[in-house]
């Protein structure tokens, strides 16, 4: 809560001692999160932006920043500072936050832009870090060697070592002030991963992606994905990435779903110097405008000629105050995109409005495969089949699957159909891959009936139907066909398949058997033959009559009615099917176990026959059907006998991450030290700091068991990180407990 005085807003209070240096996740979607990073100077909420400030030139005053818009941290160049002597004395003597009259977190760089833009700089490495320490800055930045993309690779090689050579010397300076290590590199993969894998050992606070100016101001975005898609992945989760000169909101979307934590930029000022203005789409010509793009606050009184008619040096400062309002209102606009799960919809969106970002955003989301034009269906983009065709992609490869497997599935709510782009969201291609990776049909199933035609659920519409196919042809495979894949009619309610809010043409539309056949081997269903039922229009018992031809089944009578007694059989398997496949696919038990689990259960119902509770032998709740999304949630009697039935040892260690090498081994287990024993038992969440060891295809949003060293259940929650996140995370929450599990009575 924001506390004022005097029309001013109070200083921020520093952060605990223990703290300082830390940074925790909030909340995520993907590799999209809100942080915490805990500072001298107040505990600074990212995604941020750290507006440039010239302490020579002062555009927009930084008290107002911090006043007016509330703004938590900026840069400033400690070179300039250090090379002026009046601000050099000033600083020393009072400190960088008395030198700019700024409260908040003030984050300093080293010289080395300037040695890019003017040549080498006249400080030494070790000097200019220990200068920022001087004058009291919350992040310093060590003085590395900075790369163009016009530089040879040798020359590139060399500013990675030598930046990397540094690296002690600057720490060992900075004493415990915290430190940027930036990641160079150029433009070339390999160097990126090599000064993200050498500066990420290092103790450093804030990892900066150097170098990217240039790609920036060339509009080379395809580029800029490539550096961090190289970068990202193997730097350490726990250390903020802070995009070294970005500051156009125009690439905030696409960088915040790729996991960028802090931005800065002068382009809030020189934009306006320049008399033009920033949007999520570009830049606009103060000259050239009629109307506001977008209505400002600091502009609602003017029209663009009003603004044109003051003298050069009050448009400037209006100019620079619509930049920075327009530039934080998209920062605010993605944050709240992540809280609402759809930070990646929000980057498509933005990627149509200019055709350099869209490629980037394409090369992102396409396999190289496809990139070199393979396209089976233009329709159902077909991705994955380009992917197997590939091989090994490399680089793009598992730097996919880092963004894939960070995705929560499922999650709430609709999902808009954006075209093409809808199939390749990694919410949707997470949800796909775990269908294919542990869904296990049973074998005997050699023929299969797809309804295709509406929005799901398909319940209502199919109920009828569903009994009669159960009760007749009850090993045929029944399927619904959705527009981001085939999914089997246990799951016809899981979030995102039966979500797809999307006219009604993309739902009747029906792909090539190619595609459809393709989808069906992913399912583990090889030698499938199929027939295909559209259900939009009239006459849906006539056009199953004509697949059950099709597939060559026996005559039977779909029009028949089936017998009360039968109707109510029929019903409690197709519940157990819902009840065994949901397991296989959100609780990762095989079908083995699934069917164990469940034997002899009953089912709690609704009015509208959705089922609310499964009970097992003894009547004791398992777990629930989820309405929202399709998913299940545990009881605690549900996790002992899931904790029962594992095969897999416990873990004894934080490994990295495992992505989809684990199917069938159950939930993730997340071991907790004895200390925080007696706290997972109330159920209260599990913090990071107190893990002693997780299975490695832990997931943030999956179901997770919680035990003990011993391996006794303490209680089940939802993770919120990876394995490898939690192997480096010290502070914030790493599983939302459920439900916790009470200590034995002693006798």
């Amino acid at each position: 809560m924001v506390a004022w005085q005097d029309g001013h807003r109070t200083d921020p209070a520093a952060c605990r001692e223990q703290d300082q240096g830390k940074f925790e996740i909030t909340h995520r979607d993907g590799r999209a999160r809100l942080g915490r990073l805990h500072t001298k100077h107040g505990v600074l909420e990212t995604p941020a932006l750290l507006p440039v400030v010239n302490p020579n030139i002062r555009t927009i005053e930084p008290r107002v920043m911090w006043d007016k818009y509330g703004i938590g941290a900026l840069i400033t160049n400690s070179y300039i500072i250090w090379k002026h002597d009046d601000l050099k004395e000033k600083a020393t003597k009072d400190g960088v936050h008395s030198l700019l009259n700024y409260p908040g977190m003030v984050m300093t760089d080293s010289g080395t832009f300037q040695s890019y833009m003017y040549g080498d700089v006249e400080v030494g490495v070790d000097e200019i870090v220990d200068f920022q320490r001087t004058i009291g800055v919350d992040v310093a930045t060590m003085l590395d060697v900075f790369s163009r993309p016009d530089m040879k690779h040798a020359e590139v090689e060399h500013a990675v070592r030598e930046t990397d050579a540094r690296a002690p010397a600057s720490l060992k300076a900075a004493q415990d002030t915290m430190l940027n290590g930036p990641i160079q590199g150029g433009i070339h993969r390999s160097l990126r991963q090599i000064s993200a894998q050498l500066m990420g050992q290092h103790d450093f606070a804030v990892h900066p992606i150097g170098g990217i100016v240039p790609v920036m101001e060339q509009h080379r975005y395809k580029d800029y994905a490539k550096i961090m898609m190289s970068t990202l992945p193997l730097l350490p989760p726990n250390r903020p990435v802070h995009m070294f000169g970005c500051g156009h909101p125009m690439l905030f979307p696409m960088s915040i779903a790729l996991g960028a934590d802090l931005f800065d930029s002068a382009a809030y000022a020189l934009f306006a110097r320049d008399g033009r203005l920033l949007a999520p789409w570009g830049t606009v010509r103060i000259a050239e405008l009629v109307d506001w793009p977008m209505l400002m606050p600091c502009v609602a009184h003017y029209t663009p000629a009003d603004v044109r008619a003051m003298p050069a040096l009050e448009q400037e400062n209006l100019l620079a105050h619509y930049n920075l309002e327009m530039t934080l209102a998209e920062l605010a606009r993605c944050k709240q995109a992540v809280r609402d799960g759809n930070i990646w919809q929000l980057a498509e969106q933005r990627s149509h409005q200019h055709p350099a970002l869209r490629e980037a955003f394409l090369w992102l989301t396409t396999p190289p495969a496809m990139q070199r034009g393979i396209r089976p269906d233009l329709f159902y983009t077909d991705r994955d089949a380009a992917r197997d065709t590939n091989g090994d992609q490399g680089m793009w490869e598992d730097a996919w699957d880092w963004v894939v497997w960070s995705q929560q599935t499922p999650r709430s709510g609709g999902v808009l159909w954006g075209g093409d782009d809808t199939f390749v969201r990694p919410h949707t291609q997470k949800a796909r891959r775990l269908l294919h990776n542990r869904w296990q049909p049973i074998e005997a199933r050699r023929k299969a009936v797809i309804f295709h035609g509406i929005r799901g659920p398909f319940r209502e519409r199919l109920s009828e139907v569903l009994v009669w196919l159960k009760h007749h042809l009850s090993d045929v495979q029944v399927l619904i066909l959705t527009p981001v894949g085939l999914v089997p009619i246990s799951l016809e309610d899981l979030n995102p398949f039966a979500h797809i809010d999307a006219p009604s043409w993309v739902l009747q539309h029906r792909p090539e058997g190619l595609w459809i056949q393709r989808e069906l081997e992913r399912l583990g269903l090889h030698e499938c033959t199929f027939a295909t039922v559209n259900v939009a229009s009239d006459g849906m018992k006539l056009r199953l009559e004509e697949a059950l031809e099709q597939l060559e089944i026996g005559n039977h009578d779909v029009h028949a009615s089936v017998d009360r007694e039968d109707v109510e059989t029929a019903r409690h398997q197709l519940r157990i099917d819902q009840a065994v496949d949901k397991q296989m696919v959100l609780l990762n038990l095989n079908r083995t176990q699934a069917e164990r689990l469940i034997e002899g259960c009953s089912f709690v119902v609704n009015r509208e026959g959705r089922v609310k509770n499964v009970n097992g032998r003894e009547g004791l709740h398992l777990l629930s059907p989820r309405l929202r999304d399709g998913g299940i949630s545990l009881t605690n009697h549900g996790a002992q006998r899931i904790l029962d039935v594992r095969t897999e040892p416990l873990p004894t260690s934080l490994p990295d991450t495992a992505w989809w090498g684990s199917a069938g081994k159950g939930p993730a287990v997340v071991v907790v030290s004895a200390d925080a024993e007696p706290f997972v038992r109330k159920g209260r969440n599990v913090f990071h700091g107190f893990v002693a060891a997780c299975d490695g295809w832990l997931a943030p949003g999956e179901a997770c068991l919680i035990t003990d060293e011993k391996g006794a259940l303490l209680g089940h929650g939802l993770a919120q990180c990876t394995a490898t996140e939690m192997a480096v995370f010290t502070k914030g929450i790493a599983v939302k407990t459920r439900g916790g599990v009470a200590s034995p009575k002693k006798e």
